[in-house]
């Protein structure tokens, strides 16, 4: 009884709700870019950071690293081999830039971009190794700059 009534005491006014402005959103409700410093990479279309995220390249189709492609996925011509060792030049030993763009089987999808502002996907796309994704890329487009 005595809780009940000092927390009575004590709850504000609808005075002091009126006199307080609401607060003021500075910036848009964006996921923040991630710095990634690449550890290793899956094939053409995954790679893992130093720190155990794994990045999964957002809007970009790959073959999978036994050379076949997932039922409903895009499937580019070219080998996982040549996906794979395609990512690897773009961003072995290197720390790259990654926005998320949402989540696929335990990873962040990302659209990336290495220390030069090369962005990565698309890259990826324009190597002929991998696809765009236009169900994804509808969503969150690459290649944008």
């Amino acid at each position: 009884m005595v809780v009940a009534f000092g927390a009575v005491m004590l709850w504000p006014s609808s005075d002091q709700f009126r006199t307080q402005s609401p607060p003021v959103m500075s910036e848009a409700l964006e996921p923040a870019s991630f710095p990634c410093r690449v550890a290793s990479v899956h094939d053409g279309d995954t790679l893992r950071c130093a720190d155990g995220t794994r990045i999964r390249l957002h809007a970009v189709a790959a073959r999978e690293i036994d050379g076949t492609c997932s039922p409903g996925h895009p499937c580019p011509s070219a080998s996982a081999e040549a996906a794979r060792a395609t990512l690897v030049r773009l961003t072995a030993n290197r720390t790259i830039t990654c926005f998320p763009t949402g989540q696929s089987y335990n990873r962040v999808t990302a659209i990336c971009s290495t220390p030069g502002g090369v962005e990565i996907n698309c890259a990826m796309v324009q190597s002929g190794t991998t696809v765009v994704w236009d169900r994804f890329n509808r969503e969150t487009p690459i290649c944008r700059s």
